[in-house]
């Protein structure tokens, strides 16, 4: 590398002209660099130059050699001696260990904040001959026979002016004037020699003068014109002849003026902005060492002293000294690969010169330069600052902050030094701490940027809505390295500039992740794995990204919410918290269409299959089970809190289907018979015989008519009443069996998830569980009082003691009735089997009673039927207890005591129960009048002291006197 840049050095001194000959490919650094990796070297670039260009007729090579004429008659006119200057060091013995000291401690590299380096070893040990003058010469590659000519036309000025300081006369117009052909090794060279200085003059004086020209003055055309002139033909430069008296003369005119308008002894003709400069920054940029281009030579104080010289010339002082030396540097750190860091160093101590100086002086000129410089700096600087993870690593990342401190330095003199009334209208501004936030937002937009692209998703909506939600799982890891390791690397070197630089970085990549985000979650529609984990992800990024924040804000005044305001929440549990609701309302509402679709074509067919279930409730709960197991495999952390939402919605699913299974079969309400009004018995009908014997017959053919069609296929025929019940029955138990489920899926679930859900889920599936109780409740008794009031109503309301007892008894009812036993035993689930039949007991009660006591004008009785009634009830009984086999002999009694408390009253004869009658209904209801007792209303429930149920015995009674009596206190008919 060495080798390349002393090649690139002596092959040319311009510029990029000189870099461009021989490039560098170096590759680019990768913004995440392992700790491993060694300082980068990047592409030789070059800047465009901030004190202006002088136009293409002066190169660099024109400037230099100007600029060397004039520091050498500088020097020749500062003393008796000064083309032999020497330092002190070099008066002395060289080879002295003294010597090399005084070398190699160098007060203004100490200022400067530059190493020493081995040269200083080189040049202790070398010896080298000759004076600092002699190292300038080299320096600036002027050849000894240049310098010897220099030398003798200035003894020839000086023999003529003696005594006139170089500041009073025009160094090239002298030149022109003592120099002749014959000093040159031929006419061309002094011919080119003899453009430049014309050159020279035609900038100092007229493009870039040190005082504006009066458009009146007639000497700037005149100069023009034989510039212009000696451009075409070498012009004569003899000391006498009319050319160079006519030059002499326009050139002192404009090189004497001033601005008072009087003459003036000094001649101003290469202190103009921004020749002065240009020329300066040649005579600075000697000061590195031809070998080591990076390196400034040991010998800078005392070459600094002897370039003092020319400031008188220049116009040259110390502020604009420590701005020129400060714009070399940085430019030979740039110019020369950005090897070596001390350069920056050395820049930066010069800018914090140059922001005094700023601040102390109010010249618009030197700020005009000022602003020039330091916004070329700046504009470097936040070139690699603006996205600095691309250009800085763990590897170099020194050199961020040294790059860091001369950005911020920079704009802080354009801020707060030049701006003098954008100072004084604003408020007071951190300069650095703005910037280095813009370095930080803006560097985090580019690396996300680059993030996202490199997971393969830098466009907006991807094709594939699959691969869009991985790219977005994978950027939320991607993201999160880069927050650490901005923490890790970064920060630390940013904070020196802005405490919270760490803390801003995060709010950005908050910002760029919340935004992909958003769009996301603005398209998706339903719950997913992907989409699960898509928000798993951003909730993980988020938590890291924030608590990164809060440490790196823990200090600042406000507790960081001014930056934490930055970070709105991206509510990941809350949108998953939702999704996971549409989700359970998405599968609720597709089960209640699908309980309402299937329940239309139910036809509760006992056949379906062995266990005589609904297929459609197997299906509903086959759905639910599925359902539950899909919920908690969802990866939500949320599931006990959805729980109470997606039970609700099941739930009530389920509470709709069991509504439906038991809507239209009835109640029992539905299938009891009106009663008749009251009659009165016929006594002693001659008719009474015959009639019996057509009714049987009657009865016999209704009862043929029914039996056949009990079995048929209606959807609320007796089998099919006993398919909803065992339905109903099967989705309660399994209600159970789902609550011990979502049990133990929690019991699975993280501690976290669980909390203190259990203490509320005692009332799961209320709803459902209360429907199922009061759905099989009716069922059962509407399949009880369907038995006994319609599918056995010809046998019993039709056929049980009508026209006669003895002749109608119960044998009829039983034998049929213990055939829907068989049935409902056959069919019904064991757990509510005894619940049915119990139920159609009770309705054989009722319907027994009933006949005794609302039977009509066709049932009557004498005393001596009690009997044949006691008898029948017996037989009724029997059957339900079917000899142990069948219901509990206590269940039987509890049930019969309203039936065998009214029996009894059969057996009482008619004036008995006539004044039992009275009594009974003066004390409930009183008389109205002493011959007129009021008619008792019908009561709900039959009972032997409830004048109702006596007055019913009464109008069965078939004798005389119950006839009278009727007729006499209630004018009862016979018929209806």
């Amino acid at each position: 590398m060495a080798q390349i840049i002393r090649d690139r050095v002596f092959g040319s001194f311009g510029g990029s002209r000189r870099h461009s000959k021989i490039p560098i490919p170096i590759p680019r650094p990768e913004p995440e660099p392992g700790p491993e990796r060694v300082m980068p070297v990047y592409p030789v670039e070059d800047l465009p130059n901030p004190f202006g260009e002088l136009g293409p007729d002066l190169s660099d090579s024109d400037l230099r050699e100007t600029v060397y004429e004039i520091l050498v008659g500088a020097c020749r006119s500062s003393g008796p001696k000064p083309l032999t200057y020497t330092t002190q060091s070099e008066k002395a013995d060289r080879s002295s260990l003294s010597s090399l000291q005084r070398s190699l401690t160098s007060s203004a590299k100490g200022a400067l904040g530059l190493k020493q380096t081995a040269s200083s070893k080189r040049l202790g040990s070398s010896k080298r001959s000759g004076s600092v003058f002699e190292l300038i010469r080299v320096q600036m590659r002027v050849s000894e026979q240049t310098e010897t000519r220099i030398r003798r036309a200035l003894l020839r000025v000086a023999a003529g002016q003696l005594g006139r300081k170089i500041e009073c006369m025009v160094l090239p117009l002298e030149l022109l004037q003592h120099f002749r052909s014959l000093d040159f090794g031929n006419q061309q060279e002094y011919e080119a020699w003899q453009r430049r200085n014309l050159k020279v003059l035609e900038v100092g004086l007229l493009l870039y003068p040190h005082m504006p020209l009066d458009r009146k003055e007639t000497a700037p055309q005149q100069l023009r014109k034989i510039i212009r002139g000696a451009l075409e033909k070498p012009m004569e430069t003899g000391k006498n002849t009319e050319t160079m008296q006519v030059l002499r003369s326009v050139v002192m005119s404009l090189a004497c003026r001033s601005f008072d308008g009087t003459v003036s002894d000094t001649c101003h003709w290469a202190d103009g902005f921004p020749l002065n400069l240009r020329l300066y920054q040649k005579l600075l940029e000697s000061c590195f060492d031809l070998n080591e281009e990076t390196s400034i030579i040991e010998e800078i104080d005392e070459v600094l002293e002897v370039m003092k010289k020319t400031w008188v010339v220049l116009g040259i002082n110390q502020i604009l000294h420590n701005l020129c030396f400060a714009w070399v540097l940085f430019h030979r750190y740039v110019t020369t690969g950005q090897v070596d860091n001390d350069l920056l160093i050395a820049s930066n101590n010069l800018l914090e010169e140059v922001q005094q100086d700023a601040n102390a002086t109010k010249d618009p000129a030197y700020l005009k330069i000022v602003s020039s410089t330091l916004n070329a700096i700046l504009g470097w600087t936040e070139k690699r600052l603006l996205a600095y993870r691309d250009v800085f690593n763990p590897g170099n990342i020194e050199v961020m902050q040294n790059i860091v401190s001369l950005g911020v330095l920079s704009a802080k003199v354009l801020v707060e030094d030049i701006s003098h009334e954008n100072r004084r209208k604003k408020k007071e501004v951190d300069v650095a701490r703005y910037r280095v936030d813009s370095y930080v937002r803006s560097s985090m937009r580019t690396a996300f940027a680059q993030k996202l692209e490199k997971v393969g998703s830098n466009k907006r909506l991807s094709k594939s809505q699959k691969n869009h939600i991985l790219t977005l799982s994978v950027l939320a890891n991607e993201v999160s390295e880069l927050a650490f390791s901005e923490k890790e690397v970064y920060g630390p070197v940013l904070k020196r500039w802005h405490p919270f630089a760490t803390g801003v970085a995060m709010a950005m990549l908050h910002s760029c992740y919340g935004d992909e985000l958003k769009q996301f979650v603005d398209g998706i529609s339903e719950l997913t794995p992907e989409t699960v984990q898509v928000l798993r992800a951003a909730d993980k990024l988020e938590k890291d990204l924030v608590q990164i924040a809060v440490e790196d804000l823990v200090d600042s005044e406000d507790g960081g919410k001014s930056i934490i305001q930055e970070m709105p929440p991206y509510e990941a549990e809350a949108v998953t918290a939702e999704l996971a609701k549409d989700w359970i309302r998405t599968r609720v509402d597709r089960l209640k269409e699908w309980v309402d679709r299937n329940l239309q074509q139910e036809v509760w067919n006992p056949q379906a299959n062995k266990e005589r279930l609904a297929p459609s409730a197997i299906e509903v709960l086959r759905i639910i089970d599925e359902t539950l197991e899909a919920f908690f495999m969802l990866p939500i952390p949320m599931h006990p809190g959805l729980i109470p939402e997606l039970k609700t919605g099941l739930d009530r699913c389920l509470q709709y289907y069991v509504s439906k299974a038991k809507t239209g079969c009835g109640t029992q309400i539905t299938f009891i018979p009106s009663m008749p009004a009251l009659t009165r018995c016929s006594a002693g009908s001659k008719f009474h015989g015959v009639f019996k014997k057509k009714e049987r017959s009657h009865i016999n053919q209704r009862r043929k008519a029914q039996v056949g069609s009990t079995n048929g296929d209606s959807l609320f025929g007796i089998p099919q009443l006993c398919v909803r019940i065992n339905t109903l029955q099967l989705i309660r138990t399994e209600l159970g069996a789902f609550e011990k489920r979502i049990f133990a899926h929690l019991g699975n679930l993280e501690s976290t998830q669980k909390g203190d859900f259990a203490n509320g889920m005692s009332k799961m599936f209320e709803l459902s569980a209360s429907s199922c109780v009061e759905g099989i409740c009716q069922l059962c008794e509407a399949t009880a009082y369907k038995v006994v009031f319609h599918e056995l109503s010809h046998v019993l309301w039709d056929g049980l003691y009508n026209v006669d007892a003895s002749s109608c008894r119960i044998e009829p009812f039983l034998q049929e009735l213990e055939q829907f036993l068989e049935i409902i035993s056959s069919t019904v689930h064991d757990r509510v089997r005894t619940r049915v039949i119990t139920d159609v007991m009770k309705a054989s009660f009722d319907g027994f009673l009933l006949v005794l006591l609302a039977g009509g004008p066709s049932r009557s009785f004498i005393q001596r039927d009690s009997d044949i009634i006691e008898e029948d009830f017996k037989f009724l009984t029997d059957l339900f207890w079917s000899g142990g086999d069948g219901l509990p002999a206590d269940l039987i009694e509890k049930l019969s005591t309203t039936v065998k408390d009214i029996l009894p009253l059969y057996h009482t004869d008619t004036d008995s129960l006539i004044e039992q009658f009275k009594r009974v209904t003066l004390e409930n209801y009183g008389s109205s009048g002493k011959s007129h007792l009021p008619l008792p209303p019908t009561s709900d429930k039959w009972n032997s002291n409830d004048p109702n149920t006596l007055l019913r015995v009464l109008c069965h009674r078939n004798d005389e006197t119950a006839a009278k009596f009727l007729k006499k206190t209630y004018n009862l008919p016979k018929k209806l």
